[in-house]
């Protein structure tokens, strides 16, 4: 039986979709949506309008759960994540989260508090990053080191060599976790490897979201290849 989620990402968005439906089992099937923003600046919130009602379309095909997979969405606003599950929610009809919960969660849920922070993002959001990360999940981000993209399409340009250099400067014995935050930074088929060469969980957006949603399905299939997270599927 094929088990439906439902992910919402900005329009500028060039990497979910492929990563989930070039790596994910028959199983499991994505449906995405597409969210504006309002202004200009790069990482800003998705517009609250286009939350609601592409969480009632992805409704439509029956989604059993589903996650805004924005990252920086959350950091900007304390209330974020409760106004946007709570459109998610009534849209879909189906329990939700974002991204950014998902990886707090994850942390958590493998056993980690000590983490490094390696991101696209510019300085000024990675230091919102590592308050969310405090203040919402209780996590001690000792290092942390962002590549200072100006937008969505410098993000979707990087390549794997950019983290795992980033992770060879800041890595260090007291460092529990490596994490990743940035959706459109084409991450999962690198985990593993990662994971092997660092020797500790390496928790990025897309896969923590996907973790997130098939906890919320009730799904406990382990999926290989894609880092410990969702090898050992720890509980939500």
């Amino acid at each position: 039986m094929i088990r439906h989620f439902g992910a919402l990402i900005p329009s500028t968005n060039t990497t979910v979709e492929i990563e989930y439906n070039r790596l994910l089992p028959e199983t499991l099937q994505v449906h995405t949506a597409r969210l504006g923003k309002g202004g200009d600046t790069p990482f800003l919130p998705s517009l609250d309008a286009d939350l609601e009602y592409q969480s009632t379309l992805l409704g439509g095909s029956k989604v059993e759960a589903v996650c805004l997979t924005q990252t920086s969405a959350s950091l900007f606003d304390d209330d974020y994540d409760a106004n946007a599950n709570r459109l998610m929610a009534a849209g879909t009809r189906a329990p939700s989260l974002t991204s950014a919960e998902a990886v707090g969660r994850a942390v958590q849920a493998l056993g980690a508090r000590r983490i490094a922070l390696v991101s696209p993002y510019s300085q000024t959001v990675i230091e919102r990053a590592k308050r969310y990360c405090e203040l919402r999940h209780d996590l001690d981000v000792v290092a942390m080191e962002g590549f200072g993209a100006t937008d969505s399409y410098a993000i979707g340009a990087l390549s794997a060599d950019n983290a795992t250099d980033a992770f060879t400067r800041i890595d260090s014995p007291d460092i529990e976790a490596l994490v990743v935050p940035g959706g459109n930074f084409p991450t999962m088929k690198f985990i593993a490897g990662w994971e092997d060469q660092f020797q500790k969980p390496i928790i990025t957006t897309n896969q923590a979201a996907l973790w997130g949603v098939l906890s919320l399905m009730n799904v406990d299939d382990r999926l290989s290849g894609l880092g410990r997270l969702l090898e050992q599927m720890p509980k939500f």
